[in-house]
């Protein structure tokens, strides 16, 4: 089966930890570019993060950039995102997506998966 998972959220208290994964089956993620995304309810859907083919490139959002890091396990077929000192405001749905066509993380809406989201939830 051809699909992105994510795992990894959980509650935790504000300034704790976690590390997401976003895990490809029936594909490559060596060959895409893979975004994490988060969306809280009643917000717009924001990017976190960006890492493209061959780790070229690595973006983060002003949010949380200091606090996370987007890396990538060609041999484990993932990408992950660690986030430290988490804030209450970091609490949302979190969701990568891969894009075969856009590689180096331009700015763009055509991805070939999308997972289905992992809830993170920090309490002060």
């Amino acid at each position: 089966q051809v699909q992105l998972v994510e795992s990894g959220g959980g509650a935790v208290q504000s300034g704790g930890s976690l590390r997401l994964s976003c895990a490809a089956s029936g594909f490559a993620l060596d060959n895409y570019s893979v975004r994490w995304f988060r969306q809280a309810p009643r917000n717009e859907r924001e990017e976190v993060s960006c890492i493209s083919v061959s780790d070229i490139k690595t973006s983060y959002a002003d949010s949380v950039k200091g606090r996370v890091t987007i890396s990538r396990n060609n041999d484990e077929n993932t990408v992950y995102l660690e986030m430290n000192n988490l804030k209450p405001e970091d609490t949302a749905t979190y969701y990568c997506a891969a894009s075969r066509l856009y590689k180096l993380c331009e700015q763009h809406e055509d991805y070939d998966y999308w997972g289905q989201g992992t809830q993170v939830t920090v309490s002060s």
